[in-house]
């Protein structure tokens, strides 16, 4: 009987958990099982290299390897809590945007004809100036002998 009781407790288990959206998401997205991967990785790498150089307060102020580790097992954590919350998207649509601001800087800066135009646009277009004096030419020097 201590058996069936088990195995019920096993199969709601199994139940709930296919009803979850985190891990549907973690099963079925495989760059996110990647990201969850590496941090594992990294932050493993970190821990043997402190737990093998001694003290872990001195290895970790001076250990430019683990600073790399930790650092990379926080930002595929990080790529990871952004995929299960589903936010990566707004991440693409701001890419876009910078790299359109920045294609659009650096169109004005090569192209002169550009620059007139959106001057033009925004302020209007450029009167012409002609000079013509109003006063008449001074006379040549008459030639004295």
């Amino acid at each position: 009987m201590a058996k069936s009781t088990k195995a019920q407790r096993a199969r709601s288990a199994v139940g709930t958990a296919g009803q979850n959206p985190y891990l549907r998401r973690l099963v079925e997205d495989e760059d996110l099982r990647n990201s969850v991967r590496d941090a594992f990785e990294a932050a493993r790498d970190a821990y043997e290299r402190f737990s093998k150089n001694g003290s872990v307060i001195d290895t970790a102020i001076d250990d430019k390897k683990v600073h790399k580790d930790l650092k990379v097992a926080a930002e595929n954590l990080r790529t990871a809590s952004q995929k299960l919350r589903g936010e990566e998207k707004k991440r693409r649509l701001g890419r876009l945007l910078l790299i359109a601001i920045v294609g659009a800087v650096l169109a004005l800066i090569i192209s002169e004809d550009l620059r007139k135009a959106l001057l033009d646009t925004m302020f209007g277009a450029e009167e012409e100036f002609e000079y013509t004096s109003t006063t008449a030419p001074a006379p040549a020097p008459a030639a004295t002998e």
